[in-house]
Protein backbone atom coordinates (compact mmCIF):
# COMPACT_ATOMS: atom_id res chain seq x y z
CA UNK A 1 0.00 0.00 0.00
CA UNK A 2 1.05 3.68 -1.08
CA UNK A 3 1.84 6.35 1.99
CA UNK A 4 -0.49 8.56 1.82
CA UNK A 5 -0.65 12.33 2.76
CA UNK A 6 -2.74 13.75 5.56
CA UNK A 7 -3.63 17.13 6.50
CA UNK A 8 -4.33 18.50 9.66
CA UNK A 9 -6.48 21.70 10.50
CA UNK A 10 -7.15 23.36 13.81
CA UNK A 11 -9.22 26.69 14.15
CA UNK A 12 -10.91 27.53 17.31
CA UNK A 13 -13.78 30.04 16.15
CA UNK A 14 -15.43 31.56 12.57
CA UNK A 15 -13.07 34.67 12.74
CA UNK A 16 -10.43 32.00 11.88
CA UNK A 17 -8.97 31.66 8.29
CA UNK A 18 -9.71 28.06 7.46
CA UNK A 19 -8.86 28.64 3.75
CA UNK A 20 -5.63 29.81 4.30
CA UNK A 21 -4.84 26.47 5.98
CA UNK A 22 -6.76 24.27 3.48
CA UNK A 23 -4.80 26.31 0.47
CA UNK A 24 -1.85 25.40 2.16
CA UNK A 25 -2.59 21.73 2.31
CA UNK A 26 -3.59 21.68 -1.26
CA UNK A 27 -0.76 23.01 -2.43
CA UNK A 28 1.57 20.19 -1.00
CA UNK A 29 -1.02 17.52 -2.79
CA UNK A 30 -3.42 16.71 -0.14
CA UNK A 31 -7.03 15.87 -1.24
CA UNK A 32 -9.80 16.68 0.42
CA UNK A 33 -10.59 13.33 1.98
CA UNK A 34 -7.23 13.36 3.30
CA UNK A 35 -7.65 16.76 5.65
CA UNK A 36 -8.96 16.50 9.26
CA UNK A 37 -10.67 19.55 10.55
CA UNK A 38 -10.78 20.45 14.30
CA UNK A 39 -13.10 23.84 15.33
CA UNK A 40 -12.06 24.11 18.68
CA UNK A 41 -9.59 25.22 21.71
CA UNK A 42 -5.97 23.84 20.95
CA UNK A 43 -5.63 23.73 24.73
CA UNK A 44 -5.29 19.68 24.58
CA UNK A 45 -5.91 17.11 21.79
CA UNK A 46 -9.16 15.51 23.03
CA UNK A 47 -10.43 16.90 19.45
CA UNK A 48 -12.65 14.17 17.77
CA UNK A 49 -11.29 14.76 14.17
CA UNK A 50 -7.78 15.07 15.24
CA UNK A 51 -8.28 11.09 17.05
CA UNK A 52 -10.11 9.95 13.96
CA UNK A 53 -6.81 11.14 11.73
CA UNK A 54 -4.69 9.27 14.25
CA UNK A 55 -6.13 6.34 13.57
CA UNK A 56 -6.00 6.66 9.69
CA UNK A 57 -2.29 7.14 9.95
CA UNK A 58 0.14 4.30 9.20
CA UNK A 59 4.04 3.38 9.38
CA UNK A 60 5.67 5.74 6.77
CA UNK A 61 2.30 8.17 6.20
CA UNK A 62 3.31 11.81 6.13
CA UNK A 63 1.01 14.57 8.13
CA UNK A 64 1.04 18.08 7.10
CA UNK A 65 0.15 21.03 9.41
CA UNK A 66 0.55 24.76 8.93
CA UNK A 67 2.10 25.68 12.18
CA UNK A 68 2.66 24.75 15.54
CA UNK A 69 0.08 27.25 16.80
CA UNK A 70 -2.09 25.22 14.57
CA UNK A 71 -1.12 21.70 16.00
CA UNK A 72 -1.57 22.77 19.53
CA UNK A 73 -1.09 25.16 22.23
CA UNK A 74 0.19 22.85 25.36
CA UNK A 75 3.62 21.99 25.36
CA UNK A 76 4.18 18.87 26.99
CA UNK A 77 1.23 17.73 24.98
CA UNK A 78 2.56 18.68 21.39
CA UNK A 79 5.38 16.93 22.46
CA UNK A 80 3.63 14.04 24.01
CA UNK A 81 1.95 13.99 20.44
CA UNK A 82 4.77 14.58 18.49
CA UNK A 83 6.71 11.35 19.86
CA UNK A 84 3.22 8.90 19.59
CA UNK A 85 3.39 10.08 15.97
CA UNK A 86 6.72 9.91 14.52
CA UNK A 87 8.22 6.94 17.42
CA UNK A 88 5.33 4.72 17.87
CA UNK A 89 3.00 5.23 14.78
CA UNK A 90 6.26 5.49 12.90
CA UNK A 91 4.35 8.14 10.50
CA UNK A 92 6.49 11.78 9.74
CA UNK A 93 5.17 14.98 11.05
CA UNK A 94 6.04 18.19 8.17
CA UNK A 95 5.16 21.70 9.56
CA UNK A 96 4.68 23.55 6.51
CA UNK A 97 5.96 26.93 8.40
CA UNK A 98 9.20 25.75 9.69
CA UNK A 99 10.99 23.77 7.29
CA UNK A 100 13.50 22.71 10.43
CA UNK A 101 10.37 20.70 11.57
CA UNK A 102 10.28 18.19 8.57
CA UNK A 103 10.90 14.86 10.02
CA UNK A 104 10.86 13.57 5.88
CA UNK A 105 14.62 15.53 6.05
CA UNK A 106 16.26 13.59 8.66
CA UNK A 107 17.45 10.12 7.81
CA UNK A 108 19.54 8.83 10.92
CA UNK A 109 19.47 9.79 14.81
CA UNK A 110 21.48 12.22 15.01
CA UNK A 111 18.73 13.92 12.39
CA UNK A 112 16.13 13.02 14.47
CA UNK A 113 17.85 14.45 17.76
CA UNK A 114 17.90 17.67 16.40
CA UNK A 115 14.89 18.15 14.90
CA UNK A 116 13.28 16.76 18.29
CA UNK A 117 15.84 19.13 19.95
CA UNK A 118 14.44 22.43 17.61
CA UNK A 119 11.24 21.69 18.32
CA UNK A 120 11.36 21.34 22.21
CA UNK A 121 13.40 24.67 21.71
CA UNK A 122 10.73 26.25 20.20
CA UNK A 123 7.60 25.30 22.15
CA UNK A 124 9.82 26.26 25.45
CA UNK A 125 10.34 30.09 24.25
CA UNK A 126 7.07 30.08 23.08
CA UNK A 127 5.46 28.78 26.90
CA UNK A 128 7.75 30.91 28.61
CA UNK A 129 7.06 33.75 26.95
CA UNK A 130 3.16 33.73 27.35
CA UNK A 131 3.51 32.84 31.04
CA UNK A 132 6.20 35.81 31.60
CA UNK A 133 3.28 37.95 29.41
CA UNK A 134 0.73 36.38 32.36
CA UNK A 135 2.79 36.95 35.59
CA UNK A 136 3.33 40.50 34.50
CA UNK A 137 -0.11 40.88 34.23
CA UNK A 138 -0.95 39.66 37.41
CA UNK A 139 1.39 41.20 39.06
CA UNK A 140 0.16 44.57 37.36
CA UNK A 141 -3.62 43.72 38.52
CA UNK A 142 -2.23 42.93 42.01
CA UNK A 143 -0.47 45.84 42.47
CA UNK A 144 -4.14 48.15 41.23
CA UNK A 145 -5.98 45.59 43.71
CA UNK A 146 -3.69 47.05 46.30
CA UNK A 147 -4.34 50.63 45.34
CA UNK A 148 -7.91 50.39 45.30
CA UNK A 149 -8.56 50.17 41.32
CA UNK A 150 -11.81 48.66 40.60
CA UNK A 151 -11.31 46.04 37.52
CA UNK A 152 -13.96 45.71 35.13
CA UNK A 153 -13.67 43.50 32.09
CA UNK A 154 -11.01 40.89 32.31
CA UNK A 155 -7.90 41.14 30.97
CA UNK A 156 -6.91 41.24 27.15
CA UNK A 157 -4.91 38.02 26.35
CA UNK A 158 -3.05 36.68 23.37
CA UNK A 159 -5.21 33.85 22.14
CA UNK A 160 -5.78 31.78 19.27
CA UNK A 161 -8.00 33.80 18.42
CA UNK A 162 -6.55 37.03 18.83
CA UNK A 163 -3.40 35.57 17.05
CA UNK A 164 -5.52 34.76 13.10
CA UNK A 165 -7.14 38.24 13.66
CA UNK A 166 -3.55 39.60 13.79
CA UNK A 167 -2.77 37.29 10.74
CA UNK A 168 -5.59 38.42 8.69
CA UNK A 169 -5.13 42.39 9.88
CA UNK A 170 -1.77 42.24 8.87
CA UNK A 171 -1.80 40.78 5.36
CA UNK A 172 -4.03 43.27 4.82
CA UNK A 173 -6.99 41.45 4.63
CA UNK A 174 -8.74 43.42 7.27
CA UNK A 175 -8.59 46.86 8.41
CA UNK A 176 -7.38 47.77 11.95
CA UNK A 177 -11.20 48.79 12.93
CA UNK A 178 -12.83 45.29 11.41
CA UNK A 179 -9.78 43.62 13.44
CA UNK A 180 -10.15 45.50 16.82
CA UNK A 181 -14.30 44.29 15.79
CA UNK A 182 -13.72 41.24 15.37
CA UNK A 183 -11.14 40.77 18.84
CA UNK A 184 -13.65 43.07 20.77
CA UNK A 185 -10.61 45.16 21.79
CA UNK A 186 -10.38 48.88 21.84
CA UNK A 187 -7.62 50.17 20.44
CA UNK A 188 -5.34 50.67 22.76
CA UNK A 189 -5.27 46.90 24.20
CA UNK A 190 -5.44 45.82 20.48
CA UNK A 191 -2.09 47.32 19.86
CA UNK A 192 -0.78 46.73 23.13
CA UNK A 193 -1.02 42.95 22.12
CA UNK A 194 0.08 43.15 18.51
CA UNK A 195 3.30 44.53 20.58
CA UNK A 196 3.59 41.71 23.09
CA UNK A 197 2.81 39.19 19.98
CA UNK A 198 5.71 40.22 17.43
CA UNK A 199 8.25 40.28 21.01
CA UNK A 200 6.82 36.18 20.91
CA UNK A 201 7.75 36.12 16.86
CA UNK A 202 11.18 38.39 17.02
CA UNK A 203 12.39 35.93 19.55
CA UNK A 204 10.80 32.77 17.80
CA UNK A 205 12.24 34.27 14.66
CA UNK A 206 15.87 34.54 16.17
CA UNK A 207 15.98 31.15 16.81
CA UNK A 208 14.85 29.56 13.35
CA UNK A 209 17.15 31.56 12.07
CA UNK A 210 19.92 29.68 14.08
CA UNK A 211 18.68 26.91 13.57
CA UNK A 212 18.40 27.61 9.64
CA UNK A 213 22.11 28.04 9.17
CA UNK A 214 22.88 25.06 11.82
CA UNK A 215 20.83 23.11 9.33
CA UNK A 216 23.03 24.18 5.76
CA UNK A 217 26.18 22.54 7.67
CA UNK A 218 24.45 19.06 8.47
CA UNK A 219 25.66 16.20 6.89
CA UNK A 220 22.35 14.43 7.32
CA UNK A 221 20.17 16.24 5.46
CA UNK A 222 18.29 15.27 2.34
CA UNK A 223 19.95 16.58 -0.76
Amino acid sequence: MDNRKFGYIRVSNRDQNEPRQLQSMKEVGISNRDIFVDKQSGKDFKREQYQSLKHHLRAGDVLYIHSLDCFGRNKEEILKEWMDITKNIKSDIVVLDMPLLDTTNYQDSLGTFISDLVLQILLWLAEEERERIKKRQREGIDVALKNGVQFGRPKAEITDAFIEVYKEWKAERITATEAMRRADMKRTTFYKLIREYETIQAKLMMVRFLFAQLYRWLPFRKR
